[in-house]
């Protein structure tokens, strides 16, 4: 039987809406977390100290002897939003375009239906209302750092996906999400004119030699069948047509889906392209600003989330899926905890746009089936 009423359901539609029109920056989610803060106080739930905007609710158990964990992010995106729908951005400039509105409706949703029916939940029930999954610093490393993790027994959290079909609920025994880190290559030659190469050591040719060299790190560094990827997004080199400038700056990101690999990929970029760079002359730095961990599901916390959805909302509708190559900052919690990260799929017609287009948007359809799935994760656990 269903827990999550047609009723619930329209209400968390209903906050989801709501929150989509007044979308905040990471870091900047204090009308949100009032928002949020405010429904956790009507419920009679205890508040734990945690640096705001983050905001973190417990409903104590009938039992109490397990304690169980639940995140929502609350941030948005920094993009103008497109569209005609009757629930557009009222904040100039900021945009919920990746689904965390939803996120905090649903959680929130599920946070309303356990304390309505506390007699019912046996474990303690901790709901993490996160601030800054976009960008660093993270609120999840805040929250870990502030709140007593240390007592949770598993932590679980979802993505509303455009990229997995609608109906579809999916998950990971393993990695499902890389690192996300941050790779500046600072390359300093000597300038001159353009006419007169020889005189000069051009970081604009030891550049060229540096992006093709990174690939080969991941084709010669790396086992073949461990997910990696190096990518040069941006240069910025010189200021006019014929001379060659003194330096060159390259800027991309590192992803890997174990720490092993993200460490080896950070050493041999060190080793290999500074030497390059000095075999031409030039002095090359290589500075990683550290991301997000890989995000890595326990397996037989995945495997109870799956036997949930399987026996909740049939067999068909659970899918394991291909881990990618996406960064989330939910990865600091399983590193202390065991948990799953859970994708709640929605891609067709309603949601066509991926995410943090400007005219990304969720299918609401499908939060009833997450609000029922996070009810389900407590009441089975």
């Amino acid at each position: 039987m269903a827990l999550c009423t047609p009723t619930l359901a329209q209400w968390a539609i209903s906050e989801r809406r709501y929150l989509h029109q007044y979308p905040e920056l990471s870091g900047q989610e204090y009308q949100t977390a009032a928002y949020v803060r405010k429904y956790l106080q009507e419920w009679k739930m205890e508040l734990l100290p945690c640096e705001p905007p983050n905001v973190v609710g417990i409903l104590r158990g009938t039992d109490g002897k397990k304690t169980i964990a639940l995140r929502a992010d609350m941030d948005a995106l920094p993009l103008v939003e497109e569209g005609e729908k009757p629930y557009l951005s009222k904040n100039e400039g900021v945009a919920h375009a990746c689904g965390h509105d939803g996120h905090t409706a649903i959680l929130l949703a599920a946070a309303k239906w356990l304390s309505e029916n506390r007699r019912d939940v046996a474990p303690n029930v901790l709901f993490l209302f996160q601030s800054s999954e976009e960008m660093l610093p993270s609120g999840a490393q805040a929250i870990v750092r502030q709140v007593a993790i240390d007592d949770v027994d598993a932590v679980f959290g979802l993505h509303l996906w455009q990229p997995l079909e609608k109906g579809k609920i999916g998950i990971s025994t393993g990695a499902m999400m890389a690192s996300a880190d941050d790779l500046r290559i600072v390359i300093t030659g000597r300038g001159g004119h353009g006419s007169m190469p020889h005189e000069t050591v051009d970081p604009i040719y030891v550049a060229s030699q540096v992006i093709n060299a990174v690939q080969g790190i991941v084709a010669r560094c790396v086992n073949p069948i461990e997910p990696a990827v190096i990518s040069i997004c941006r240069m910025e080199a010189g200021s006019t047509y014929n001379i060659i400038p003194n330096q060159a700056v390259l800027y991309g990101t590192l992803r890997a889906q174990s720490e092993k690999t993200r460490q080896l990929l950070a050493r041999e970029l060190k080793q290999k392209i500074e030497a390059l760079c000095s075999a031409w002359g030039a002095d090359g730095e290589v500075i990683v600003d550290w991301g997000t961990p890989p995000v890595v599901n326990d397996e037989q916390m995945s495997r109870f989330v799956a036997d949930v959805v399987a026996d909740q909302f049939g067999e068909s509708s659970l899918a394991y899926v291909e881990p990618v190559m996406g960064g989330e900052d939910f990865s600091y919690y399983l590193e202390r905890k065991p948990g799953s990260f859970i994708f709640i799929g929605m891609g067709g017609e309603k949601s066509s746009y991926p995410h943090h287009h400007p005219r990304f948007d969720i299918d609401e359809d499908v939060i009833p089936t997450a609000v029922e799935l996070l009810i389900q994760v407590v009441k089975r656990f």
